[in-house]
C-alpha cells in the first residue's frame, strides 16, 4: 500500500514584477495554508518524505505546512521536475520514488495536480484549488506500478469559510 498526498501551492501574488518561479504567496494563501494544514494535522498520517517544486510559492507553501505539522527539514527534498504544469514530469517522478517510502507529500502546481488527481484518484475533481489537498491510496508495492487508486481525502480551503 502506498499513499500520495498532493498539495497545490497557496494563492500567489501577481502584484510584483518577478518571474513565475519567484511569485510570492498572498496573505490569503498563507491563511488558507493554515486552515488546510490544521485539518490535515488531525489525520493519522505516518509521513515518510516530502517533495516540493522549487518555485517560491510552492516551496513556501511546503515550508509552512511542515512547520504547522511539525515535520523536520531533513524530510524535505526540492525537485526541479515538480515545477511542472502538465503532469507528465510529476508522474514520472512519482514512479521513480524509493519503494521504502509508503507515505509521501508533494507540493506543486496546477493543471498537473488536478490532472493527476483525476487520472489516479476515483473521485472527479473539477479544479484542485490553491492550498487544496488530495490524498490517494494505491494497492501497490512499488511506485513504478502506479495505477488507479482510491481518493481517500480532499481538503479545500473553502470548506472552512462562510461565504
Amino acid at each position: 500500500m502506498k499513499t500520495l498526498v498532493l498539495i497545490r501551492h497557496g494563492k500567489s501574488s501577481w502584484e510584483y514584477d518577478v518571474s513565475d518561479r519567484e511569485r510570492p504567496l498572498k496573505n490569503r494563501g498563507i491563511n488558507d495554508i493554515a486552515l488546510v494544514s490544521k485539518a490535515f494535522k488531525a489525520i493519522d498520517f505516518n509521513l515518510d518524505f516530502v517533495y516540493s517544486s522549487p518555485a517560491n510559492r510552492a516551496l513556501n507553501t511546503c515550508k509552512l505546512f511542515m512547520t504547522h505539522l511539525g515535520i523536520k527539514e531533513e524530510k524535505l527534498l526540492i525537485v526541479e521536475d515538480l515545477y511542472d504544469f502538465g503532469g507528465q514530469s510529476v508522474i514520472n517522478f512519482i514512479k521513480s520514488l524509493d519503494d521504502n517510502y509508503k507515505n509521501i507529500i508533494i507540493f506543486g502546481h496546477n493543471h498537473a495536480f488536478t490532472s493527476i488527481s483525476n487520472i489516479f484518484g476515483d473521485k472527479f475533481i473539477d479544479n484542485l484549488p490553491t492550498s487544496g489537498l488530495v490524498m490517494i491510496e494505491f494497492e501497490i508495492d512499488n511506485w513504478k506500478s502506479l495505477q488507479q487508486g482510491k481518493t481517500k481525502l480532499t481538503i479545500f480551503p473553502k470548506q472552512f469559510k462562510n461565504d
